[in-house]
């Protein structure tokens, strides 16, 4: 895959995000759940790679926040989602560690990296596995449409995934 498809193809994953991001949210408490964001990491971590997958997950995340969409949780949540499920996917080529690599990533990872950003930058109250439960839930949910998608166009042959790359199949 070339450079420009690879950023093409990152670019109509960060509009499709924020667009959805307006018309598909959960919010509970003072975070917005958005589960179409783990769908698309895992989606960008399969098909792109890790770098391109952080910087999809930024580019949803600040067009989300400049939108009045999204929170400022929706950073470490996502990147580092996008990261695990990318790194794992690209080290064993397994479509089930993506899965596993965004609901850690998010769920785990990105929700304890949260907890400082409720009480220091935004002054709110908030425990620090107050934020695993609803990362979890948002991450499992979209990570495990992404991976029945993926899963599902692999078995039919829409895509092909060598071991150098990720092309699709026309």
């Amino acid at each position: 895959m070339t450079k420009t498809y690879k950023l093409t193809l990152t670019a109509m994953m960060i509009a499709i995000g924020t667009i959805s991001s307006n018309l598909f949210y959960i919010p509970i408490g003072f975070t917005k759940v958005f589960p179409i964001q783990h769908f698309m990491n895992v989606l960008s971590a399969v098909l792109l790679g890790p770098y391109y997958a952080v910087a999809q997950a930024f580019g949803v995340s600040l067009l989300r926040n400049l939108m009045g969409t999204g929170s400022l949780f929706a950073f470490p949540g996502s990147m580092v989602g996008a990261l695990l499920a990318s790194l794992l996917f690209w080290k064993t080529r397994k479509l089930y560690l993506a899965f596993i690599g965004e609901v850690i990533g998010t769920g785990i990872l990105g929700a304890l990296l949260s907890y400082p950003i409720a009480t220091l930058i935004l002054g709110q109250k908030a425990t620090v596995f107050g934020f695993i439960p609803l990362f979890i839930f948002s991450s499992f949910a979209g990570a495990l449409l992404g991976f029945i998608i993926l899963t599902v166009f692999l078995r039919k042959k829409v895509l092909i995934v060598n071991k150098n790359d990720t092309t699709i199949r026309k």
